[in-house]
């Protein structure tokens, strides 16, 4: 059996981001995009294959109104991946669609993320614009929204 360095723990976290934070920007963003800010990493650090990407579905429950019973809406087909760096992290990925090199490279920025030397560098220069891009996308997508948005009013007459 071989040592393994744990994962951090919460605890050695700085405030701020959380890696449940990280994983949902780098899950969230367009295959385009993350490849763009990937190339910023430079040669990426060694590291193997624990999955190799691979693509499968999943089944998306919805409940009525948010609240009501649980049922079964249907199948997402989503990509995994698993990494483990040479120091010992190891970093996951779960996107949807069939983009495994963006679950690769989300795989090994997971993992960079939290090697503590690196997790400044990967926050600035990956994550915060990627999260600047999908703010602005869901600001114009606000945007569009509320310019099709149409008030309704009660005329009254002045018969009181």
């Amino acid at each position: 059996m071989t040592d393994t360095p744990a994962s951090p723990s919460a605890s050695d976290q700085p405030p701020g981001l959380d890696r449940k934070a990280v994983m949902s920007v780098l899950a969230s963003a367009s295959a385009e995009d993350l490849e763009t800010v990937y190339a910023r990493i430079g040669t990426p650090p060694a590291f193997e294959m624990v999955r190799q990407p691979e693509t499968g579905l999943v089944m998306v429950r919805g409940r009525m109104g948010g609240t009501g019973s649980p049922f079964n809406l249907g199948e997402v087909t989503v990509t995994r991946c698993v990494v483990r760096l040479e120091s010992g992290e190891a970093g996951s990925s779960y996107c949807l669609g069939r983009h495994k090199q963006k679950a690769l490279q989300a795989a090994v920025i997971d993992a960079l993320w939290q090697r503590p030397d690196d997790r400044e560098r990967v926050e600035t220069e990956i994550v915060a614009p990627l999260a600047r891009i999908r703010s602005k996308a869901d600001e114009d997508l606000k945007a569009e929204t509320a310019a099709t948005k149409v008030d309704f009013f009660t005329m009254v007459r002045g018969d009181n």
